[in-house]
């Protein structure tokens, strides 16, 4: 809960936080409103959308599919993504189960990767790199907390709505740190990839175009570091072909990837980065995103 010298301070929060715990009493189209003037600071245009963060919106209330449901479901995505590109870029799955306190964690190995599959933002991942040395109690307390979150309601990112919630049990990739290489992709085509480095702790974000040149973008949620420390993934051009496949037919995507020992993983597929509400600090790239998606000419609601 938020102090009321918080709210006195920022008193757009108290709109934020009615949006929350009230969100029943609006509807989509009222709530994201309401939500981007917060966030950004100007009227949402959904007659004619321009911008990247208001395609995104567009995109949110005029474009639901009912395959994006499984293709963001993190357990139901893997088998969509294998019939693509293949097994052997798929996570091993160690087991999938509704309750926490169902987990049989004798059977687990004693190195894993614990989630649920209907979140975002990577704040209900629990990494296990020792099983005698894993806090149960804590791992419980951010597990169930993620099953009764919803995306959905607050956001309203319709993908979301449908999926069951459910914990599963991974492979853990590497003992290190390993980056998350996120492609931002347009029909099928890569344009911008963001290197998402020290996601446990410093959360930092570089960003490249497509023949790794380092971009000046500040994104609201995550700083850069030197560029010049950030390595070209060795099979840069591999991962640039999957985002490709995975992300065809599709106005926008995000196509997140791990390399591994040379060999490439597929992560998630995110349809509204940041929810559509991170402008990278600058109207340029807002517009030019922007002018990269083109919406569908029929509405799916």
């Amino acid at each position: 809960m938020l102090a009321i010298s918080e709210y006195i301070k920022h008193p757009q929060k108290i709109v934020l936080g009615i949006l929350n715990h009230c969100w029943f009493l609006f509807s989509d189209r009222v709530s994201l409103k309401l939500q981007y003037r917060i966030n950004l600071g100007r009227k949402l245009n959904l007659k004619n959308p321009t911008r990247f963060t208001e395609k995104l919106q567009w995109l949110k209330l005029y474009n639901r599919k009912p395959e994006y449901t499984n293709m963001v479901d993190k357990i139901a995505v893997k088998d969509y993504v294998a019939s693509i590109i293949g097994n052997k870029h798929i996570i091993p799955t160690f087991g999938t189960w509704q309750h926490f306190d169902d987990i049989d964690f004798d059977s687990l190995p004693e190195k894993f990767v614990l989630k649920t599959n209907h979140g975002g933002g990577g704040c209900d991942v629990i990494l296990c790199r020792k099983k005698d040395m894993f806090d149960k109690s804590r791992a419980k307390i951010v597990i169930e907390r993620s099953l009764k979150h919803r995306v959905y309601p607050y956001l309203r990112e319709w993908p979301y709505k449908n999926v069951r919630p459910m914990i599963l049990a991974e492979q853990l990739l590497d003992d290190i740190d390993v980056p998350d290489y996120k492609f931002y992709c347009f029909n099928g085509i890569p344009k911008v990839l963001l290197i998402a480095s020290n996601r446990f702790s410093t959360h930092n974000f570089n960003y490249f175009d497509m023949d790794f040149r380092p971009l000046q973008i500040i994104s609201l949620f995550g700083d850069p570091v030197n560029s010049d420390l950030v390595k070209r993934p060795s099979q840069f051009e591999k991962m640039k072909d999957i985002a490709s496949r995975l992300s065809k037919g599709i106005p926008h995507v995000r196509v997140d990837l791990y390399e591994v020992k040379g060999n490439v993983f597929f992560g998630e597929l995110t349809f509204f980065d940041s929810s559509g509400f991170d402008n990278m600090n600058s109207d340029t790239v807002d517009l030019e995103w922007g002018s990269w998606i083109t919406l569908p000419l029929r509405k799916s609601r």
